[in-house]
């Protein structure tokens, strides 16, 4: 049986696959698509042998397989892997959600021109994800990160011929570019401090930091250099004021959407951070930072969702706003509740994105204003997609239920009380927006448009089921079932056994606003008891500046256009006028000129060169005195 050691075969087998892929894709491309899915399916494979030997040497504690890679003068850099329980959910995460997003594109994508491509840029990015969940150095992660970023771009910008694509992978691949910058500083801040890319000895320096040691790490520096990682985190993640290219990343094929949102692109901020962890409890105000942004993240989100009417938009504000969730729990101390909830989201949003993904393919719509009625024609992909909004919405006994609680717990355990208080709010409003979105589109009279939708294929459904299963079921790997398993939250903390606990009073309580918000919107959009034109002629000038998106986009369009570009056209005229004109081309004038000037001194005399030698020596002379007294 293969060890932990092993662990470096799963992205390698996907990284192989991608020039196979490559040299199938236009002669055979249903080829191409088998051999993506063998990858994965055999990365799945090795993922289950690597945690069972994980499990067999003991769930707690941190294992690093690292090799020399090469040395520069007394910095060596080295090659490996961590191998601990977060890399064990999250190569899980990636290889299913990644496993069955491929199966579901067979059909999704039959008969694009660019099958066979399709599916070597899905084979390059699950493998890319999963060199950032196993790499045991900063150096290697961030190369695997900036892997992430161009696969993401060339996936959402997959159909180029569409300018809004084209636009789309652009917003989205400059917006995490800008993070990124402040990524990489913060690596090479630690690496300044702590003279190494390794992240055991940079846990460690910081453990000791924590501990009152004598430490290579300052306060400051784990402050500054921590939330300049999270700078890099938040840009991946889609968190304020980042977060504007989620939205328009939709226009790449949903199955993208599905695992972007699900398994890679996003949640790979929301990984960082707690795989950083042990850095950021030694600096808590860059915690502090972590938790407000992630709380103005998840309400800021959840108000676009409520407003948004294209229903691949819905999902990708209700993402950002999870992935909130999740930095808001981090923040919070709450690692095994953020942990918890992303892969219950993770599970959840990859079965929403494939239910719309049916809706597009079945039906021809994604507003979801011109819906209604599908589960009469789409039976299967209603239900399957109710069970994704039940989930996300956190009702019992849904998977989004355990684990929204147990992030309830930790804000109400480490923050203050308004942090609670505004929670409540996200979580009334995620509820919400869910059952809008799934009552428009599903229920009430079928649309005569609509009448022509057909379910999807066998090789569509059964990914759908497969996630609809875990998202059901899911949330139960919270309790303990055997003395030998006392929850994924005992597996999932670092430090010591950990299990999730249950607050019967704040439970109750998050039950009730999320099936009060599911009453609520059954009452607004299906039995019409309340009247939604009233609603927004009161709120309109609130409805108006969510639906501007808080006017961001606005802003950033304005600072490109009169800051940005002027100074741009500033930058530009100078190096046309002063480097090029005056430094290069003035440079090569003056040679010219001087040789031009020369060559009348130049009388083929004798005497004329000698008395040339001559006044040099003297004046060297006389420089050399003058240096020697006054110098």
């Amino acid at each position: 049986m293969l060890s932990m050691e092993w662990a470096w075969l799963i992205p390698t087998i996907s990284f192989l696959a991608f020039p196979v892929i490559i040299s199938l894709r236009r002669t055979v491309p249903m080829a191409s698509a088998l051999v993506a899915i063998l990858a994965i399916l055999a990365g799945f494979v090795v993922f289950w042998l690597v945690t069972i030997d994980r499990i067999d040497h003991g769930a707690t504690g941190i294992d690093f397989f690292s090799y020399k890679w090469f040395e520069v003068g007394s910095v060596q850099l080295t090659w490996g892997i961590i191998v601990d329980p977060l890399t064990i959910v999250m190569l899980g995460l990636v290889t299913f959600v990644a496993l069955m997003v491929q199966v579901y594109s067979i059909g999704y994508m039959r008969g694009d021109s660019r099958f066979g491509w399709y599916f070597a840029l899905h084979s390059l990015f699950a493998a890319s994800m999963l060199t950032v969940v196993l790499a045991d150095n900063f150096l290697l992660l961030y190369i695997a990160w900036e892997l992430v970023g161009l696969c993401s771009y060339l996936l959402i910008g997959f159909w180029y011929e569409l300018r809004s694509a084209s636009e789309a992978a652009k917003k989205a691949f400059i917006t995490t570019r800008i993070a990124d910058v402040a990524l990489l500083i913060g690596i090479l801040l630690l690496f300044k401090e702590v003279g190494t890319f390794s992240m055991q000895e940079t846990f460690h320096q910081a453990e000791l930091l924590m501990s009152g040691a004598p430490s290579a790490l300052s306060s400051t520096t784990a402050t500054a250099s921590a939330i300049l990682l999270f700078v890099g985190a938040m840009g991946k993640s889609a968190q304020f004021p980042f977060h504007v290219w989620l939205p328009d990343a939709m226009e790449g094929p949903t199955p993208v959407s599905a695992l972007i949102h699900a398994a890679t692109m996003v949640v790979a901020g929301v990984f960082l951070v707690a795989r950083t962890f042990t850095l950021f409890e030694a600096a808590p105000n860059a915690l502090l930072v972590v938790a407000i942004v992630g709380l103005t993240t998840t309400l800021i989100a959840a108000t676009m969702a409520l407003v948004a009417t294209d229903l691949k938009r819905i999902l990708a504000y209700s993402t950002i706003s999870h992935l909130g969730l999740m930095m808001l729990s981090l923040g919070a101390f709450g690692y095994t509740a953020a942990i918890f909830h992303l892969l219950a989201h993770g599970f959840s949003k990859a079965l929403l994105f494939l239910g719309a993904g049916s809706v597009m393919h079945g039906a021809n719509q994604t507003d979801v204003r011109n819906m209604g009625g599908l589960i009469k024609v789409m039976p299967f992909t209603a239900i399957l997609f109710g069970i994704g909004a039940l989930s996300l919405g956190g009702v019992p006994i849904f998977a989004g239920f355990w684990s929204k609680d147990e992030i309830l717990i930790s804000v109400l355990d480490h923050r203050h009380p308004i942090f609670i208080a505004l929670l409540l709010v996200a979580v009334f409003l995620s509820a919400l927006y869910m059952a809008r979105a799934y009552f428009i589109a599903f229920l009430g009279d079928l649309k005569d448009e609509n009448r022509t939708a057909h379910e999807a294929s066998s090789i569509m459904l059964i990914p759908m089921i497969s996630l609809g299963i875990l998202a059901l079921t899911f949330g139960f790997m919270a309790l303990e079932w055997t003395n030998e398993y006392s929850g994924i939250g005992s597996f999932l903390y670092m430090h010591k056994p950990h299990g999730f606990e249950f607050n019967v009073a704040l439970g109750i309580g998050s039950i009730a606003i999320a099936i009060g918000a599911f009453v609520l919107a059954w009452l607004i959009y299906r039995a019409k008891v309340i009247s939604i034109e009233r609603l927004k002629q009161n709120l309109n000038p609130l409805i108006s500046v969510i639906e501007r998106k808080y006017y961001l986009d606005d802003i950033y369009q304005w600072t490109i256009d009169r800051v940005v570009l002027v100074f741009s056209g500033f930058i530009g005229y100078f190096d046309r006028i002063a480097i090029n004109d005056i430094a290069v081309d003035g440079s090569a004038d003056s040679i010219k000129l001087s040789a031009y000037n020369l060559r009348y001194h130049i009388t083929g005399l004798m005497q004329n060169y000698a008395l040339g030698m001559i006044i040099g020596a003297v004046g060297v002379a006389v420089a050399w005195w003058a240096i020697a007294v006054y110098g």
